[in-house]
């Protein structure tokens, strides 16, 4: 295994092995800069939840230090924080990502996270979309990775939506966070929503049952639900402290593949303190767990699907060539480092 110093050393040979050439900095000397991180307190997110919690970022962060990470509740908002300059590296949902990175190129991404735990779930008796006519669906925000998803999917089945609640089905994003998607559910105000874990998992505890599994839609049952992405002026000008922060990610994969009880727990912890955060029954846990591949690679391969989901529904505009939305060269440093298997960019 190569040393540290040695993966600082090579992360600079981003063309080869990413998805665009990118001029950096010089090596980082070993001074102290400070990491802004931004996830959600989702199952999806639980790279983000569990490496923070077990202190693996922080320790493979070497001299830099981890700051207060910032708590969001959907993409756009999260965006809102990236374009303003103040997260450096965030956890986010494709579609999400295509929107930033459409604003000047301003983010790349770096990793993957997870693929998968997301779908929609109505009440049980709702058994096929024919009977969704007329109906009032939730989704975490609008324009985000799952209002896209569902809205998509019921272009397919050849109903209308609005980006105002309109159509023949209404779609409702939320205005304060998933948990109130789950408690309309509950309370009947609403006959599903397209989620991510583990609000899907508390829906079906709440007599939901999944009417769509999204991986069911994808080929191999594999896409891109959440990825690592870094502002891009960050990444010039700091390629070393980046480099160390992608390998506490691979360190923090390999934790929960070897240890998934603790790894569950630890999310479950962080979860507990986050804001407004509060920890899961360990069913609903351990099911939203189970339906989630965690993973480095960002299967790139997905996003000009999502792209052109995001266009049929009117919610997203072309970016033009994806070309450079994925940097993956320092990833593939670490990994082969480590004598794991290297990911493709797009």
């Amino acid at each position: 295994m190569a040393k540290r110093g040695a993966i600082v050393a090579t992360t600079l040979g981003l063309a080869g092995l990413g998805g665009t050439t990118l001029v950096v900095a010089p090596a980082q000397a070993a001074s102290s800069t400070s990491v802004r991180i931004a996830y959600f307190p989702n199952i999806t997110h639980a790279p983000a939840l569990v490496g923070v919690e077990k202190g693996i970022f922080a320790k493979d962060l070497g001299p830099d230090k981890l700051a207060t990470p910032q708590i969001f509740s959907a993409g756009p908002e999260e965006n809102t924080a990236i374009l303003a300059g103040s997260v450096d590296i965030a956890f986010e949902g494709a579609s999400s990502i295509v929107s930033a990175y459409k604003s000047s190129h301003a983010v790349t991404i770096i990793a993957g996270a997870a693929s998968g735990g997301a779908g929609l779930v109505t009440k049980s008796s709702i058994t096929s979309a024919k009977q969704l006519k007329g109906a009032s669906l939730g989704s975490p925000q609008l324009a985000n990775t799952q209002d896209i998803a569902l809205r998509y999917w019921l272009k397919t089945k050849g109903y209308t939506t609005t980006s105002t609640g309109g159509g023949d089905v209404h779609v409702l994003p939320s205005a304060t966070g998933n948990g109130t998607i789950v408690t309309e559910f509950k309370a009947g105000k609403i006959a599903g929503a397209w989620m991510p874990q583990p609000y899907e998992a508390e829906m079906v505890a709440d007599g939901g049952h999944v009417l769509v599994n999204e991986a069911t839609l994808w080929p191999g049952g594999k896409w891109a639900t959440t990825n690592v992405v870094v502002r891009t002026a960050f990444l010039k000008a700091h390629p070393a402290t980046v480099s160390r922060f992608l390998k506490g990610l691979v360190d923090t994969l390999a934790y929960m593949k070897a240890h998934p009880a603790a790894a569950q727990a630890a999310a479950n912890k962080q979860l507990a303190t986050l804001q407004g955060g509060k920890p899961l029954k360990s069913s609903v846990l351990k099911k939203a767990w189970s339906s989630i591949l965690f993973t480095d690679d960002p299967i790139a391969s997905s996003l000009p699907k999502l792209v052109a989901h995001g266009e049929a529904v009117g919610l997203l505009k072309s970016p033009g060539s994806l070309n450079g939305i994925d940097t993956l060269g320092p990833l593939n440093t670490v990994l082969k480092a480590k004598g794991e298997p290297t990911v493709p960019s797009l």
